[in-house]
């Protein structure tokens, strides 16, 4: 087990994180749909209710995704939320308005009123995937920033890395290829979460909607990813020299990395036709109900792909337009062997909570949500 695997191990657990992350914003997806299907008062309570009882599953993994990119690469952790913070910080509130919006919109006496608190839910469901589509996109196009790892022995003050604008993150909405995958990410969690909701709300009307809003959202979904996957295929990328260390530009620098990655390339490849799948299926079979299952785990695979080219094959994961030596890679961002080892074995553990996770949705979901059961009372937002 040397420190070149447990590195790439650990590349390899933020990706999952990251992908499974992307999946989960079909709650986003879901809330950003609430006043384009939701017709009426029941229709509304019922999308609320649909995503709400997942809303945690989503918040938890992304509290998971930053705590494990910052126990095995504190490098990227500091220089990207200590650097690029308002980004963040957007991101991290439209989430606060989410938990707070789900639990105080049906309170008796609530001063902003259930209309304001459902426009807080869509407001996170833009703001959130379009943010976090952009915040990744810049693992490919670069972020402004430098390293210097020797002020560790200023005693004043002892700061590594330093952001080179003033903006601290809000420049990545400046590039238009951050942009055009956050809006792809955005259409992929409308997809998503009108395909859950085919899966999880017993209401024709609802559900017809749903399926109607996919024609939309997937051709924008397909117009934004295809243009981005294609540009960085195309593009210069940003390429290791594992003997010294040096960064230099490398034309065709992703591409290559499928090339020289044949079973990411293929995982890549099932992922897009899983998604196209589930979306296809969805449409053209009305009784088909699963979409959300095949488009899931596409979404899943495709993402975690990309991730993967981003970080490994030499590649650096998390680049410096400002100062090229600055930028991040595997090597020269990561925790301690010993770190690594020891949370190494500690992953062991999620597998368990994966099934725990599993066993709770379906517990969740064991019967579909239906006008009645909002009717009847219980625990319900």
């Amino acid at each position: 087990m040397t420190y070149a695997f447990l590195q790439q191990y650990w590349w390899f657990v933020v990706s999952l994180l990251g992908a499974l992350l992307v999946f989960l914003l079909f709650v986003q997806g879901g809330n950003s749909l609430l006043f384009c299907l939701g017709k009426t008062e029941e229709h509304k309570k019922m999308m609320v209710n649909s995503t709400g009882r997942k809303w945690e599953f989503t918040f938890t993994t992304l509290v998971t995704f930053g705590g494990a990119f910052f126990a095995s690469f504190p490098l990227f952790y500091s220089t990207s939320f200590g650097g690029a913070y308002w980004l963040w910080m957007i991101i991290l509130f439209s989430f606060v308005l989410q938990a707070v919006s789900y639990e105080f919109q049906s309170k008796a006496g609530n001063l902003l009123g259930k209309k304001t608190y459902r426009t807080f839910l869509v407001i996170n469901g833009v703001v959130g995937p379009v943010l976090l589509g952009g915040a990744v996109a810049t693992f490919f196009t670069g972020s402004e920033f430098y390293v210097n790892k020797s002020s560790m022995a200023d005693t004043v003050m002892p700061v590594i890395s330093h952001w080179a604008n003033g903006w601290h993150g809000l420049d990545a909405l400046t590039n238009p290829w951050n942009v055009v995958l956050g809006l792809a990410v955005f259409f992929l969690a409308r997809i998503l979460g009108a395909l859950y909701f085919i899966n999880n709300i017993d209401d024709k009307d609802l559900v017809a909607r749903s399926r109607r809003s996919l024609i939309g959202n997937s051709v924008l979904f397909l117009v934004f990813f295809l243009a981005f996957v294609i540009r960085t295929l195309l593009a210069d990328g940003y390429a290791v020299n594992p003997a010294t260390g040096e960064i230099f530009m490398e034309p065709y620098k992703y591409l290559t990395n499928f090339i020289e990655m044949p079973l990411v390339l293929i995982i890549f490849l099932i992922g897009v036709v899983l998604v196209l799948f589930g979306i296809g299926k969805s449409l053209l079979k009305k009784t088909f109900d699963k979409g959300i299952w095949f488009t899931g785990i596409g979404t899943v695979l495709a993402v975690l792909a990309l991730l993967l080219v981003a970080g490994y094959n030499n590649t650096a994961y998390y680049p410096s337009t400002n100062d090229l030596q600055s930028s991040l890679t595997l090597a020269n961002s990561c925790s301690s062997q010993f770190t690594l080892r020891v949370m190494f074995y500690v992953s062991f553990l999620v597998p368990f909570v994966l099934a725990y996770i599993f066993y709770a949705w379906r517990s969740i979901d064991i019967h579909k949500i239906s006008e009645k059961e909002m009717e009847d009372g219980g625990h319900a937002y």
